[in-house]
């Protein structure tokens, strides 16, 4: 089964998240990166990031290479921002017929709201069900023992549904 984790970081626990599922899925990845970035201030990433992800905005990326066949998996990883999924992920999922595509989503976030941005998710998608969650707590900036033993239960779950 080919995988492919879709994924956007601002900070790079999402990136980090990603590459590590990656690696224990022998997976591929694409980093979704928009023309205009979202300010990384402490402040102003709050601000311009929530409002970017409460309004449901579908910012322009810049370009990347997807040929959906290639893929019977698709992952997405995101910050939780305002309990949404980030932006560029909404781009994508606009942009790209993925009917018929195994779903799955990884979370990374510092409070909470995890499992508004996967219903939010599955809206965007038009399904009912994830083929797995995973929630994450800053796994870059606090790596903890729960982070990596849930990342790798996760891998294990999606390996074992690929039999």
């Amino acid at each position: 089964m080919q995988t492919l984790i879709v994924y956007y970081s601002l900070e790079g626990n999402t990136k980090y998240a990603a590459e590590q599922a990656a690696s224990l899925l022998h997976a591929e990845l694409l980093e979704l990166v928009p023309v205009k970035a979202y300010p990384s201030g402490k402040v102003s990433k709050f601000f311009w990031g929530g409002k970017s992800a409460v309004m449901a905005e579908k910012p322009a990326l810049q370009p990347y290479s997807f040929d959906p066949s290639a893929y019977d998996r698709i992952i997405f990883a995101s910050p939780v921002w305002a309990s949404n999924f980030a932006p560029p992920l909404r781009t994508f999922i606009r942009d790209n017929d993925l009917s018929g595509k195994r779903i799955a989503a990884i979370a990374c976030q510092g409070g909470n709201g995890a499992q508004k941005a996967f219903a939010k998710m599955k809206e965007a998608l038009g399904i009912a069900e994830l083929e797995a969650e995973l929630i994450l707590i800053d796994p870059k900036a606090k790596p903890s023992e729960e982070n990596t033993q849930k990342l790798r239960a996760f891998c294990e779950t999606l390996q074992q549904k690929e039999v």
